[in-house]
Formats: structure tokens, C-alpha cells, sequence
């Protein structure tokens, strides 16, 4: 693996000085352009910008730096604005490989991303980190990584792939393109003062670099503790009030539009009705899949939603370059066109849409009209990053069924219900049949069975448990993807198919699969750490979509039903879970029995 070679300010700024006053000509001219001005506000017309290096060199007429070999681009007015920056998101999340999400993203005007590889880091530890940020480092889009700070979620209640402590993230920090701490989730250890969490914060704060925050909870002191150690910005906000006190703290307010999670239409209140500034706002994604990528773009998209609530498009475009920056340290290099800066650039027809017609990274032309124009590198992953789904054995029906503990023929269970479009689950109960010792699901009452499979040291280790929500009626699913420990998930309404589910997907590597009367109805294969597809954005695109149909026709309806299921197993947040070690209590933090005892 080699890294882009960019080239650093001071290794030419004479050069660019010489650009600037004509005496060597620029690479590339835009010309006759509106520049989107993120340091005033304004939109300045008719101006030309000058490139050479990779930098800005020039702005205004810049006739006097064109020569011989500068290529010039007619802007005939079109809207010259910085590339978009995302603060904020899970790669992962997209399905797709660094190298994949780029190429779908850069198309739609987003040059650069901190991405929280903190999925991958659940399975391989810090060698999948380094993978993931080696691949980012050699595209064309900038690729910062931000160390995952919480891994695993819990110690107490699952078993991940693996852990990272202080020694972990300060060996990360020193990697060249880290720009700080991922997402800081265990907001109770960080007031509370665990020595891990604690040992992460002031490694960052060491360093000089920026931890991010992860703070959904409404308790003035503990946001101020968790301010007061060093965690600097929270995506978790949801309400207008949530919004106005964390900015009159002084915590940077990251405002989340994604795939699953759209909070704009919200949180943008504290803007348009609040007024207050926002140097100390800014856009991003979080988490956004391959079908929103080709269908509304990335940061383009999030940019427009805001524009739609009612954000003046200019400070639209600020919360998603310059204030992004500005967070991380990195204004004086990214977010806005100024002499001297990297040279990444859009051309917008119009800023209502937010598609751009030209995207320009490092002074190259990179996309065209939604299209590739220039060779993305390809980045080999290990093959042990395609051997990470470990069994034991193949699994039988056997394996799925409940037996129950006492000789009777109904027995109350525990129940995890999920909740549409929230990652909150609700803690039920239900009398279930019990035939030949076995508990039986009831589809008249919406319970379908439900197991975690350990899968990444082959412990062979099954839990066992009861879902209701989904409204299978039929069949069963699989998934790898299970936030955060990503252990192996299946839920099904009968024992042959969720083997079935579960073995496929040890077979091809892990991913996401939907099964029926001993067929596959739809499979999304997932081989770099039952993670991430080895596919370009278009074709994973359509094996989801496939995927989603083969949902509904098991019955389920629900929005997303595959980023619900994904989070079913996700230990810290409320009420029930499920996890390789059995059902987990969230709310008493501790694990709990599936059977509560017989019904007469």
C-alpha cells in the first residue's frame, strides 16, 4: 500500500506564489464562475480560481495564470464551492469497501470523510482499523479515521472479535491522516471516570487531536462532565431543545442525516427559529446505505435537507465544509477556497439541488456529471480479513430449539420487541405452547425465535430467545452485521430454515440472508469480516433491494427491517437484547433467563 501523494504547503509555496503572480502558469483555471464565499457569506460572481500543485493559487481574474498547458474549465456562471465534508460516519455502514463508498460518494461532491471504522474494529481490532484507514489514505478522497474508542460496547453481557484499550488507541493516534477519537458511546464511564475511557481521552487530548462524542441522554450535569473531560461534539441530538443547550455550551453540534437516522428536519429549528450562529454546527451522515448513496447522494443530500427546512443555502454549504474543518483542526488545509489550500472543488448548476457537474480533488477533475473521470486505486485486503466467520460446526435444526425447563404445556418467556424505526427495544413477555419439551414460536401473537451465534473464535457458544415486532410470518433470516459485537443473528418462525440461514452465511463469509421452505430468497454477501462487500455501490445496491423485497414477502413491513434486526443485539441500549451470552436486561444490566416458568 502506498499513499497518495499530496503535496505539503510548505514544499510549495514559492511555486504558488509564483502562480499567483503569474510568473509560472496554474494546472487549471475555472473561469467566469459564482464563488460560494464560506468565510463572508457571500456569492461572490465572475471569478475565476486558480489551481497548481494540488492548491489553490489564485482568485479573481486569472487570466495572467493561464499558459500553454493550463487546462480551463468554462464555469458560465455556475456555482464554484468547497468540497463537502463529512465529520461523522461509519463506512461500514455503506456495505461497501473504502475504495466503493469513495467512488459512490466523491460522484456527488463529498472530497473528504472522518470515518469511526469502530464495526470492523469489533471483529479484527486494530489490524481491521489499519486496513480500512490504509485504504482511505490511498484515494483521491480525503480519508481521515478516527480511532474507535468503545470496543466492545460492553464487557460484561457479549463477546466481540476483540478489545482496544489506551495502548491501542495512543499506537493509533500517531498513524499519519488520524485525526482523533471516534465516537465516545460509554458517556456513564467518561463522567463516572473508567480508567479505559479515561486513559483513551487524555491520550487524544495528549496528542492534540479531537475526541467526538456520543451523547443521547437529557442530564445537564453528566453533559457537562462529559464536556468538562474533553469530548468535544455530540451527533445524538434529536430535539431543538437538546440542540440550543449543547451550542450554548459550546459543544460542537453535529446534525445527522443518514439512512436510518434523519434528524435535520428537527434539529435545523435551532437555526431557523433559534437564530443563533453556527460556526459550531455542522452536517453529517453517520450511517447511510448503498441505496441512498446512488439514489440521493451523500453529504449533497444532507446539505439540501437542510436547505429544504429552511437553512440559507450558503450556510448550508458552511455546515458542511468549513465548520467541519474548523472542528478538527483543519481549516487552515480543507472547507473552503482560499489561496494557499487543497484544491477541492465543486461546480454546482444549482445550489437548490446541490448536484454537482464537476468535482476537482487535489487540482484534478475527478468526476463529471455523476461520473468517474479518473482511476481509483485497488486495495487488497488480507485473506484473513475473509475468514472471519469461525463455527464450531455446521448447525442443525437441533441447535434452534428451545427446550423448555419444566413439564408443562405453556411457559412464560421473555420477549424482545422491536420498535419501528428506533434502535430502542421494549422488554415483553409471552405464554408460548410447549410441545414435546420444546417452546414453541406463535405467529397469531407475533413471536418469532430468535438465536446469537458466537462467531469469531468458534466457541460454539448459542443463545437462544423469543423477537416480536418483525411480523414474519414465514421463514427465516440471518445477518452478520449486529451492532456492535457483530456476532452471528437469525431469526426465523421454524428451526430447518434458521440453520439453513445461519450455515449460508458461515459458507460465503457472512452478510445478510433471507430464507423460506429450505430455499434462498435473497442474499447480500458481506466476506471482508462479514462486514463489507467486495462489490462496486451498484450491484450491492440491487442484492439489498432484493433483500428488502425478500422481507416483505416473509410478511415483514416494518422500515428498514435489516437495520432493526441489526441492532437487536446491541447491549447498551434500552430495554431487552440478546447477545452471544443470552438475553441481556439493558436497563439492570445483567443477563436474564428467556424462560420465566410454566403457565397452567
Amino acid at each position: 500500500m502506498s499513499s497518495i501523494k499530496r503535496q505539503k504547503r510548505y514544499e510549495v509555496s514559492r511555486q504558488l506564489g509564483k502562480v499567483a503572480l503569474g510568473q509560472e502558469p496554474a494546472d487549471l483555471v475555472i473561469k467566469n464562475g459564482t464563488l460560494v464565499n464560506v468565510f463572508t457569506g457571500e456569492l461572490q460572481e465572475r471569478v475565476d480560481v486558480a489551481m497548481a500543485y494540488g492548491r489553490i493559487a489564485y482568485i479573481g481574474n486569472a487570466d495572467h495564470t493561464i499558459g500553454k498547458g493550463t487546462q480551463v474549465i468554462e464555469a458560465n456562471g455556475r456555482f464554484i464551492s468547497p468540497g463537502l465534508l463529512d465529520g461523522h460516519m461509519h463506512v461500514e455502514s455503506t456495505m461497501l469497501t473504502v475504495t466503493e463508498f469513495a467512488k459512490a460518494a466523491i460522484v456527488s461532491g463529498t472530497t473528504g470523510v472522518y470515518m469511526d471504522p469502530h464495526e470492523i474494529a469489533n471483529v479484527f481490532g486494530m489490524e481491521g482499523v489499519r486496513w480500512m484507514h490504509e485504504e482511505g489514505q490511498q484515494l483521491p478522497m480525503k480519508v481521515f479515521t478516527t480511532i474507535p474508542s468503545c470496543v466492545p460496547a460492553t464487557f460484561d453481557l457479549e463477546d466481540a472479535g476483540a478489545q482496544l484499550g489506551v495502548a491501542d488507541i495512543e499506537e493509533g493516534l500517531t498513524w499519519p491522516g488520524v485525526a482523533g477519537l471516534g465516537e465516545v458511546m460509554n458517556f456513564p464511564g467518561v463522567v463516572y471516570g473508567d480508567p479505559t475511557m479515561s486513559g483513551e481521552i487524555e491520550a487524544t487530548l495528549r496528542a492534540g487531536k479531537t475526541v467526538t462524542g456520543h451523547f443521547p441522554a437529557e442530564d445537564d450535569r453528566m453533559l457537562q462532565a462529559y464536556m468538562a473531560t474533553g469530548v468535544s461534539s455530540d451527533h445524538e441530538t434529536v430535539t431543538r431543545e437538546q440542540a440550543l443547550e449543547k451550542v450554548r455550551l459550546g459543544m460542537h453540534l453535529m446534525i445527522r442525516e443518514g439512512s436510518a437516522w434523519q434528524d435535520v428536519k428537527e434539529v435545523v429549528k435551532v437555526i431557523t427559529e433559534d437564530k443563533v450562529r453556527t460556526d459550531n454546527i455542522s452536517l453529517v451522515t453517520d450511517d447511510v446505505y448503498p441505496q441512498t448513496l446512488l439514489r440521493l447522494g451523500h453529504m449533497n443530500h444532507v446539505v439540501r435537507r437542510a436547505i429544504e427546512e429552511g437553512v440559507d443555502p450558503v450556510t448550508a454549504i458552511q455546515l458542511g465544509t468549513i465548520n467541519v474543518a474548523r472542528y478538527f483542526g483543519m481549516d487552515m488545509e480543507l472547507g473552503s477556497i482560499s489561496p494557499g489550500k487543497t484544491a477541492d472543488i465543486l461546480l454546482i448548476d444549482d445550489l437548490l439541488s446541490m448536484v454537482p457537474s464537476v468535482v476537482i480533488t487535489d487540482g484534478e477533475v475527478v468526476a463529471e456529471n455523476g461520473r468517474l473521470v479518473k482511476e481509483f486505486p485497488v486495495y487488497q485486503y488480507p485473506e484473513k480479513a475473509f475468514q472471519s466467520v469461525r463455527l464450531q460446526r455446521s448447525l442443525t435444526a437441533d441447535d434452534f430449539l428451545q427446550r423448555s425447563k419444566f413439564d408443562a404445556t405453556r411457559t412464560e418467556v421473555n420477549v424482545v420487541r422491536v420498535i419501528e424505526n428506533s434502535a430502542r427495544t421494549a422488554k415483553m413477555t409471552a405464554v408460548l405452547s410447549v410441545e414435546q419439551g420444546v417452546i414453541q414460536p406463535d405467529l397469531n401473537q407475533d413471536v418469532v425465535q430468535l438465536a446469537c451465534i458466537e462467531r469469531h473464535s468458534a466457541t460454539g457458544q448459542i443463545s437462544l430467545g423469543f423477537a416480536n415486532g418483525f411480523g414474519l410470518k414465514t421463514g427465516a433470516v440471518a445477518s452478520t452485521v449486529a451492532h456492535d459485537s457483530h456476532n452471528l443473528l437469525v431469526m426465523g418462525t421454524n428451526a430447518e430454515d434458521m440453520a439453513l440461514a445461519a450455515n449460508e452465511l458461515a459458507a460465503c463469509g457472512g452478510g445478510m440472508i433471507v430464507v423460506r421452505d429450505g430455499k434462498v430468497l435473497a442474499k447480500v454477501a458481506m466476506p471482508i469480516a462479514g462486514l463489507l462487500a467486495d462489490r462496486p455501490v451498484e450491484i450491492v445496491a440491487e442484492e439489498v433491494a432484493a433483500l428488502e423485497e425478500a422481507w416483505k414477502e416473509l410478511g415483514c413491513y416494518i422500515h428498514a427491517p435489516f437495520m432493526t434486526f441489526s441492532l437487536i443485539a446491541l447491549p447498551v441500549i434500552p430495554e431487552i437484547r440478546i447477545t452471544n451470552r443470552g438475553i441481556a436486561d439493558v436497563t439492570e444490566f445483567k443477563l436474564i433467563e428467556t424462560e420465566i416458568g410454566p403457565v397452567q
